[in-house]
């Protein structure tokens, strides 16, 4: 996947980057396998803030992604699509029973393609096997935390994790953050990076465009009203805190500063 610049035509633009979808072949998804989304705009069920500056944005609908695969599965990769909801792209499969499946893609997936999940699975990227069965050095994505639960990290775009070594009943996993991790060897995973690696390069560039993606402007506590953030208030121009950070909620920021305070 490439980066698509646009040119400076307004201040927004200048610095602007998007994803090009040269990698996308189809803009059209199932619809068996979409659910609408209700934006909850950071509220809870009891209709409370519980994460702030979250609110509006364009409607979704949601990809049912298949996260386990049953073993013994057979599929060819139909299409390669752009997915809303998370930074990889996701590819639809259809197995040998003619059913539908939305899957992460690799880097590796293209349209024609197959795929094999099980134990007997060819050690080959984008297959999913148990980490017993995996050759030592392999990266590895989608991993399982508990057996049969279907995969739950190393799931973002570009990502991958390694499988280090096998002793016992377990195998460890360098992480993409570095740490080294232990799974059961039964718990399975797909070979390969996840695709859209270039996703993490993308300049948002613009404040409306961060809006449609439901993220609602953050502001400092410093030029808030006293009545609504412990930082507000105070005659003049600019000013600092005048105290040690505190939460809009009046709770103690425990940085550095404040412990020597």
């Amino acid at each position: 996947m490439a980066i698509k610049a646009y040119n400076p035509t307004t201040p927004a633009r200048r610095g602007m980057t998007s994803q090009d979808f040269d990698a996308i072949t189809t803009r059209r998804p199932l619809k068996s396998l979409l659910v609408a989304k209700k934006s909850t705009a950071g509220r809870n069920n009891k209709g409370r803030i519980t994460t702030r500056h979250r609110g509006s944005g364009v409607k979704r609908f949601y990809r049912l992604i298949n996260f386990q695969l049953p073993a013994g599965t057979v599929a060819t990769i139909e299409h390669i699509e752009y997915d809303p909801n998370r930074s990889a792209h996701i590819a639809r499969i259809k197995d040998q029973n003619n059913l539908y499946h939305y899957i992460l893609a690799d880097n590796s997936m293209r349209v024609g393609k197959q795929i094999t999940c099980g134990e007997d699975a060819p050690i080959e990227s984008s297959n999913r096997l148990p980490l017993g069965k995996i050759p030592t050095g392999t990266f590895i994505y989608n991993i399982e935390l508990q057996p049969s639960k279907g995969g739950q990290v190393v799931r973002s775009a570009g990502t991958k994790a390694q499988l280090m070594a096998k002793e016992g009943d377990y195998a460890q996993v360098k992480m993409p953050s570095g740490e080294i991790r232990r799974f059961r060897i039964e718990c399975t995973a797909n070979l390969g990076v996840v695709g859209n690696e270039q996703h993490q390069n993308i300049k948002i560039g613009s404040a409306g465009r961060k809006r449609r993606m439901g993220i609602r402007p953050t502001v400092r506590g410093v030029v808030q009203n006293a009545a609504d953030h412990p930082h507000g208030g105070g005659d003049g121009g600019r000013h600092g805190t005048g105290k040690a950070p505190r939460t809009p909620w009046g709770c103690l920021l425990y940085t550095s500063d404040a412990a020597d305070e």
